[in-house]
């Protein structure tokens, strides 16, 4: 019952839609990982990871495409058997005879549905992650300009370091004048940014949870702003659709096979071109959902190790201290366990003297350290500050 909320019919369960929106992230973390590993015995795999953002926005924007172009949906969405269809289904009338009135439902993406579900689902989060960059940095930089001054600057906003005795006068005065206009504009942008994203951010992710929300609360049927603002809503997709996008997928690669042009052994290398990428999408699904569950596990079990490396070790208890031995000029021991070695009568409110362990009466080794200064058994020295309490006497 509890994954059925939110979903009745085709209408998606809200957590369908809740996963399906986390998968590029969790697949973003599970590539970023995966060239991390590599990258530490291939150092060219750093020039990728400088440019994470735009290796990810191109590898999505060709999974998104092949998706919307082949199923209707996204590529996170089709994973799920999800489609995408406009809220206003155009109508095509039937060409089976004149007489008849038969209309046909056409609930296909169009071209310009599908090239703005592109955007909204790649280059908006690409710029998203552009601008939550730029005001990390200026969040730290103003962080760091509050804690040590401006004035200890060593750099200018070029990176070029200001060092009187190697750098003459006119090349400092030449390349900052150079300079000045770029990291100005860069500065004045750097600093909007930390002032309007805040409130952009915010906003977006208001409106994201009201949507979600009211979708979980059966009161709108899109789930996000982007759908709302595109007019698509995502639904369930039926056995007959999946044979359909399956005879579509094949009619299209044949077409583009078809329209091969040039001498035969140009043809045969662009088929076998063709088919090598057709494989390669077709199999990307897969291939891409193993490397976040790779990613998942692999992060289980390095998070499981720190916790056992970081867990503080257990060490054995260890032995009791040895018993103290009675003195010859010290009282000697009862036979019975429960007298009080000094009035040798059964202990009344037990209490033990802690330089020994021997207990007694309260009263009678209170009197014997008060007046001696030591154990009377052992001969140990002790006070009064030493006498504890017993609430369970053995």
């Amino acid at each position: 019952m509890l994954f059925q909320v939110g979903g009745q019919g085709a209408r998606p369960t809200f957590f369908e839609m809740s996963a399906a929106q986390q998968l590029p992230a969790s697949l973003r973390a599970a590539l970023s990982y995966s060239l991390g590993v590599f990258a530490l015995r291939r150092p060219l795999l750093h020039k990728v990871l400088d440019y994470e953002d735009e290796f990810f926005a191109l590898l999505m924007a060709v999974l998104e495409s092949h998706s919307l172009r082949t199923t209707d949906g996204s590529f996170s969405e089709s994973l799920y058997g999800l489609r995408r269809r406009p809220v206003k289904v155009s109508v095509k009338s039937s060409s089976s005879g004149a007489e008849s009135n038969d209309k046909a439902y056409d609930s296909a993406l169009r071209k310009r549905q599908k090239v703005l579900s592109v955007v909204f689902l790649v280059v908006l989060p690409y710029f998203k992650s552009k601008l939550q960059s730029i005001y990390n940095k200026e969040r730290e930089a103003r962080l760091q300009a509050s804690l040590w001054g401006q004035g200890d600057a060593r750099f200018d906003e070029a990176g070029l370091v200001s060092d009187q005795g190697e750098t003459s006068q006119a090349q400092v005065v030449a390349t900052t004048g150079e300079v000045s206009n770029v990291a100005r504009i860069k500065k004045n942008f750097a600093a909007l940014i930390g002032v309007c994203y805040p409130w952009i951010h915010a906003t977006n992710e208001g409106l994201s949870f009201a949507y979600q929300l009211l979708y979980l609360l059966d009161g709108t049927a899109f789930y996000s702003p982007a759908l709302h603002a595109l007019g698509l809503h995502v639904c369930r997709a039926t056995g007959q659709e999946l044979m359909e996008s399956s005879s579509r997928i094949s009619r299209i690669r044949n077409r583009e096979l078809e329209r091969l042009r040039g001498p035969p052994w140009l043809k045969t290398m662009q088929r076998v071109l063709l088919n090598c990428m057709y494989t390669s999408l077709d199999y990307a699904q897969t291939g891409l959902i193993a490397a976040v569950f790779f990613f998942k596990m692999m992060e289980w079990w390095y998070q499981s190790a720190e916790e056992r490396m970081s867990a503080p070790t257990v060490y054995p208890p260890p032995p009791p201290p040895p018993l103290p031995k009675v003195a010859k000029d010290g009282l000697p021991l009862p036979p019975d366990r429960t007298l009080c070695p000094l009035c040798c009568q059964k202990r009344n409110n037990p209490s033990v003297l802690s330089v020994s362990g021997f207990v007694f009466c309260y009263s009678c080794i209170f009197k014997s350290v008060s007046q001696h200064k030591k154990c009377p058994i052992t001969l140990m020295p002790a006070t009064v500050e030493q006498i504890r309490r017993l609430f369970h006497d053995l």
